[in-house]
């Protein structure tokens, strides 16, 4: 009776591991389709000579020292140690476009580069022209001249894409030329901190240094992003890999085809994210949002009447469900035309039209601001003292109004919201602070134990604060 019952067992298990291989995706037909467009990409940048300083003392030889010689090729004559030219190299990957040479890589990939070797599948070797690039995006556009009509890649819509979708990417990890490698999209839209206008697709997928710049591919074999940076703590891979989107790649290409440069949405507003307890100061079920925290002047934003305080929830259409997800969608959004916001204001859905402008090429952050040592004022509901501010001073901290915090209770709310003696408060619960008479009778208004949310000034940064006043 056990024999019957072992052989249905193992006929069942069997069944079940062919039915689990057959569910597993085969990736030979994509690679075969695909693998010709994908290019490694080398390149050479030439260090110039250069002079350490400072001294390094020159012993007197007698003049047939056979160490005299040597001494007159590496130290000048003031002692300084001199350093020949040098050349870097690095490698990455890319992908052709366009039949008649064009490839798409990352900007780091060829910045600063002298030359640029592009090696095809075949292993012909073209020189190629940075047609340009855009560190912002980390795209670059290279071009190489072939005899012939070169194979292309098909583009995909990363805005189909779904978490848990298996992928797979082709590059040269380490110069290994057209290594295949694959995995599942692990969440959609990231961002990174040094990139605030890329929504990134994470993947498990394993990159490594050499593979910046190549494809990341879907099932049907066509594009759906630029393999562009991991995260690592020993420099490879950790099951941590992030993607430039195919559609914002191919923005940024066509904007440097024909014009030389990109240009990028301005809205003109600091954000921050919102928070559980600010949500609640806020009148909002559930945090989502871009929280405003400084209106710039003379912006967009300031034009249409966007204020300090506000929670952008939709940009042109689109939910905006956290902060990180709205600098994208002003930026790819066409410069000139008018977008939608809507934003909560006092608890209520308000919409506003902004004529979307460019972004500037710079913007001023401000200095860091010190805290003055002067005598605190009396404690208040919020477990800080402050000190009002003259003219001089919102000049130097650039502020139009606010109270100077002097000293924070170590137990207190204020402490425990991450307020700082130098801040400075210019508005709680949605209402300015202009005055030290202000700033004592708005605390004074504040039920106890509620979630009210504080605007302070830091280093020359606004941001929200979540504080409860004292029961």
């Amino acid at each position: 009776m056990k024999r019957p019952l072992l052989q249905l067992f193992s006929i069942s298990l069997l069944l079940f591991s062919a039915s689990l291989f057959a569910q597993l995706p085969d990736f030979t037909g994509i690679v075969e389709r695909t693998k010709d467009a994908v290019v490694n990409i080398s390149t050479t940048k030439k260090i110039g000579a250069s002079t350490l300083k400072k001294h390094l003392q020159i012993p007197d030889l007698p003049e047939d020292s056979p160490f005299g010689e040597l001494f007159k090729k590496f130290l000048d004559p003031d002692g300084n140690l001199r350093i020949p030219d040098r050349e870097s190299n690095s490698l990455g990957s890319g992908f052709i476009i366009s039949k008649d040479g064009y490839i798409l890589t990352n900007h780091h990939v060829v910045d600063g580069a002298d030359e640029v070797i592009v090696r095809m599948s075949n292993r012909k070797e073209y020189e190629a022209k940075v047609i340009g690039s855009d560190k912002a995006a980390d795209i670059a556009v290279l071009k190489i001249d072939a005899d012939e009509d070169l194979p292309t890649v098909t583009i995909g819509d990363s805005e189909k894409l779904k978490v848990g979708q298996w992928v797979l990417a082709i590059g040269s990890p380490f110069g290994f030329d057209h290594s295949v490698t694959a995995g599942i999209v692990s969440a959609l839209g990231r961002s990174l901190p040094s990139d605030n206008y890329v929504p990134f697709i994470q993947t498990d997928v394993a990159i490594n240094p050499g593979n910046s710049g190549g494809p990341l591919l879907n099932l049907d074999g066509k594009v759906i992003g630029i393999n562009s940076q991991i995260y690592s703590r020993t420099g490879g891979f950790m099951g941590l890999s992030f993607a430039i989107p195919i559609e914002l790649a191919m923005d940024v290409a066509e904007q440097i085809k024909t014009k030389g440069s990109v240009s990028r949405g301005w809205l003109g507003v600091l954000i921050q994210e919102v928070t559980r307890d600010l949500a609640e100061s806020f009148g909002m079920e559930t945090p989502h949002g871009a929280l405003v925290a400084k209106v710039m002047p003379d912006s967009p934003a300031q034009k249409a009447g966007l204020r300090v305080g506000d929670v952008i929830v939709e940009f042109n259409g689109k939910k905006v469900a956290r902060s990180s997800a709205l600098p994208p969608l002003v930026g790819r959004f066409p410069v000139g035309k008018t977008a939608e916001v809507v934003v909560i204001r006092n608890k209520k859905r308000k919409t506003l039209k902004v004529r979307i402008e460019q972004l500037p090429s710079e913007t001023d952050t401000g200095e860091p601001e010190q805290a003055p040592e002067e005598k605190p004022m009396e404690e208040s509901a919020l477990g800080l003292s402050v000190k009002p501010l003259d003219d001089a001073a919102k000049k130097k901290l650039k502020v139009d109004s606010g109270v100077q915090v002097l000293a924070v209770d170590a137990d207190g709310p204020a402490a425990e919201a991450g307020i700082k003696p130098g801040d400075v408060v210019s508005m709680i619960d949605n209402r300015p602070v202009k005055s030290a008479e202000d700033f004592n009778r708005l605390v004074k208004s504040l039920k106890p134990g509620k979630s009210v949310a504080i605007l302070i000034h830091r280093r020359g940064s606004p941001i929200f604060l979540a504080i409860k006043p004292k029961r």
